[in-house]
């Protein structure tokens, strides 16, 4: 195990660098200017563009750039926010706890629907309750959650007159009632989102484990029925549930843009969204390659969990 863990934390080292050229690259492909945002309509003559531009280091030419980016990044020191003027690892830091909170919560949240919704499906094969499982968990995956948001923001204003606690998070040590009403909904929203397919993902699995050849000899041992379901079929069944789950909170460690922007949550999705309207180049270039470890940092959990759900595994 211990040899696999480093060999995949040597593995992440080529995967972060190839990110890195990647995300300096497009970034700078993308139409637009930090000093047009910054300025408005304000006029600037060639030399006043020329001052700003060597102020902000945007006149070195980009292998340099580039190599003062990585150099700064090893260093957690990858500069300042060209809008902010704020470092931008404290940009992110000071926008990482409402990301993780949301994300976490709705992470456990579509856990909680998911898994025990999709093995019921399972093992009430075609019946009525299968059956409205099935139509709830496409109607989940189909839906728009920014959708959701919005009618669920207007439908409980409009008609209890209450909305989400707006302006600054309340510490959820200190103030947790406060915190739920903030974080809840949205969290809710996110979590019956990715529900939708982890329901179908999770019943479809156990309908194709059972049918393998180890669950009939289970069967034909006189194995209690619901020993051969829950014990034994069930944990190789969450395999690729996990794997799936997986990916959904990595995207939504990263930060979910939409979501956080209807509910004013201060995160890192909202600071992304702010970084590409003001073509802040170092926060956004910062937030991608954030997304892209926290990504592979995730997917090396996911993968060691699997010896934990599956004896047979065995790591080299």
């Amino acid at each position: 195990m211990r040899r696999y863990i480093i060999k995949r934390l040597l593995l992440m080292i080529p995967v972060a660098f190839g990110v890195t050229v990647l995300c300096f690259a497009l970034i700078r492909v993308v139409p637009g200017d930090v000093i047009d945002v910054m300025y408005g309509d304000t006029p600037l003559s060639d030399a006043d563009r020329a001052i700003i531009k060597h102020d902000l280091g945007m006149d070195k030419p980009l292998v340099e750039q580039y190599t003062d980016w990585v150099g700064g990044v090893i260093r957690l020191d990858a500069g300042k926010s060209l809008w902010t003027r704020r470092p931008v690892f404290q940009e992110i830091s000071d926008r990482l706890p409402v990301t993780i909170e949301l994300a976490l919560l709705a992470f456990v949240i579509e856990l909680a629907i998911a898994i025990p919704t999709g093995v019921y499906s399972a093992t009430h094969q075609d019946k009525v309750g299968d059956q409205v499982a099935r139509v709830l968990s496409i109607m989940g995956a189909a839906t728009p959650d920014f959708w959701v948001a919005t009618i669920a923001v207007v439908g409980l204003s409009s008609v209890f007159g209450w909305i989400p606690p707006l302006g600054g998070i309340a510490p959820l040590l200190k103030d947790p009632g406060t915190n739920l009403q903030q974080f809840l909904l949205p969290a809710a929203i996110l979590g019956m989102s990715g529900a939708g397919g982890l329901t179908r993902l999770a019943r479809n699995t156990l309908l194709e484990v059972v049918r393998q050849d180890y669950i009939r000899t289970a069967f034909a041992k006189g194995l209690a029925s619901n020993r051969v379901w829950y014990v034994h079929a069930v944990r190789n069944a969450l395999i690729p549930v996990i794997t799936n789950a997986g990916s959904i909170l990595g995207f939504q460690l990263g930060g979910t843009v939409i979501i956080e922007n209807i509910f004013s949550l201060p995160g890192v999705g909202q600071l992304t969204l702010s970084a590409i309207q003001h073509r802040d180049v170092p926060q956004l270039q910062l937030n991608v390659l954030f997304l892209a470890l926290v990504f592979l940092c995730i997917n090396l959990i996911v993968d060691l969990s699997y010896g934990w759900l599956d004896p047979r595994i065995r790591y080299s």
